[in-house]
């Protein structure tokens, strides 16, 4: 399991904190459920028992520890329950903030500026999942029309000769042909990276990675994308 959550020291969190979530976490995980992604509180002053927040593909859990880091609190919402999601940075880190649908905002501050980054960047995607849920592909009917009386005689006919071709005597089978719409372009009046704020960068990073899922962009055409929108916020 702390195999796992390795991945998530590359960003400033405090490995101390990860450690003690991971232990917790163990018991705390749903089936099917996979965590996306923690941010640790990193105050100014030295923070012995930081908050930190859990993104999993399920729902948001809050961790505070208390009785001097000896236990902690887990408080989680659903994604069902999440309404919107914003992140707003700081001199000194960023404060990332959700509201729920019945009117109840939760935020927690002084998270490292990337770290709120990522955590807002999945929230979107788990938001944008629930709005528009990956529908899998209908198979495809083939329609053999009727054939021609003129048709069906001349089949008649040749049954009571020798068959030296099959193609012959088999209708040709149907031509099932597929359309894909064209890559969407980038609008002649489109703004700069340059000149969009961070939410708009955000939203335009998720554009992204709906073309990239949707197999209309490749990886590296995305990574690219992503490396440019990033080096603007």
């Amino acid at each position: 399991m702390k195999e796992q959550f390795k991945k998530f020291l590359n960003e400033e969190q405090d490995p101390k904190a990860i450690e003690k979530i991971t232990s917790k976490l163990t018991d705390l995980l749903m089936k099917g459920e996979e965590v996306g992604y923690i941010a640790v509180q990193k105050k100014p002053a030295i923070t012995v028992f930081p908050d930190s927040i859990v993104l999993t593909n399920k729902r948001i859990i809050i961790c505070k520890p208390k009785n001097l880091g000896l236990s902690m609190d887990f408080t989680d919402y659903t994604w069902d329950d999440i309404a919107s999601t914003f992140v707003k940075e700081n001199i000194l880190g960023s404060e990332f903030s959700f509201g729920t649908k019945t009117d109840l905002a939760v935020s927690i501050d002084y998270i490292p500026k990337i770290q709120a980054r990522k955590i807002y960047t999945y929230a979107k995607e788990q938001l944008d999942l629930l709005k528009n849920p990956v529908q899998t592909a209908t198979p495809i009917q083939e329609i053999i029309e009727e054939e021609e009386p003129e048709v069906e005689d001349e089949i008649e006919e040749v049954e009571t000769e020798e068959v030296t071709s099959f193609a012959e005597i088999l209708p040709a089978a149907p031509v099932v042909t597929e359309t894909y719409e064209p890559l969407p372009t980038q609008p002649t009046g489109e703004r700069k990276l340059s000149d969009l704020s961070k939410e708009e960068l955000f939203d335009k990073l998720q554009n992204y990675k709906k073309l990239l899922d949707n197999g209309l962009i490749m990886q590296g055409e995305y990574d690219a994308y992503k490396k440019e929108i990033l080096s603007y916020m």
